[in-house]
């Protein structure tokens, strides 16, 4: 039993998506004393912005003709794809920041397409596998929020997740993780504090669908 976790945070200590993630995790983990996890912090070890560009250009049926960068770009993809396959679940925690798709979950992806594997042509190699994305955001943008409509991100990963890759995808969300850090955010403390307990409950429960021990 194996998986393969993303996390997207630029922060190590205090980060609600990764404490979130942690409950998928360890839920995941329950009971099965083999499991094993590949792990991919790209907030903190961030995939170089040019390897996107390199890859792409890189004549693959040519080595000679490669570059240095390109051969580096290639393999990193190459590994990245590995990643992917070799998992039996997948595990996404990528916060919003400034209103879009983290920057630096944004390159994986565009890297990851980049490998001849995960081309539309060839079809879905991950259809169907179990997959969580948790999603946590600093503010609050669900309907009848001031800033409702202003989460540019969510929806653009679900499309890649599920639409393009054929994930069978469980999402988790929250709201309100910067109260307790913003002043300006701790009057809304009473919404924040349910908020995060349903999440932690959802977490939960996705771990079990990753396992397969959750009935869809």
């Amino acid at each position: 039993m194996s998986l393969f976790r993303l996390d997207a945070s630029i922060r190590r200590e205090g980060s609600v998506s990764r404490a979130i993630a942690d409950i998928v995790e360890a839920t995941w983990r329950d009971g099965a004393e083999d499991a094993s996890v590949t792990r991919r912090s790209v907030g903190l070890d961030p995939i170089p912005a040019t390897a996107w560009a390199a890859s792409v250009v890189a004549d693959r049926g040519d080595l000679a003709s490669m570059t240095g960068e390109q051969k580096d770009a290639v393999a990193l993809a190459s590994t990245l794809v590995d990643e992917l396959l070799d998992a039996d679940a997948l595990l996404f925690a990528v916060p919003l920041y400034n209103f879009g798709v983290s920057q630096h979950f944004k390159a994986w992806v565009d890297l990851v397409i980049t490998d001849p594997r995960m081309a539309a042509s060839a079809g879905q190699p991950l259809q169907g596998r179990r997959a969580v994305l948790v999603v946590v955001r600093g503010g609050a943008y669900g309907a009848g929020t001031p800033r409702e409509g202003w989460d540019h991100a969510s929806g653009w990963m679900r499309r890649i997740l599920t639409d393009v890759w054929g994930l069978d995808l469980r999402v988790v969300e929250t709201e309100f993780t910067l109260v307790g850090v913003n002043p300006a955010l701790d009057q809304f403390k009473e919404l924040a504090a349910p908020m995060r307990a349903d999440a932690e409950l959802r977490a939960a429960n996705h771990g079990r669908h990753l396992a397969g021990t959750l009935a869809p």
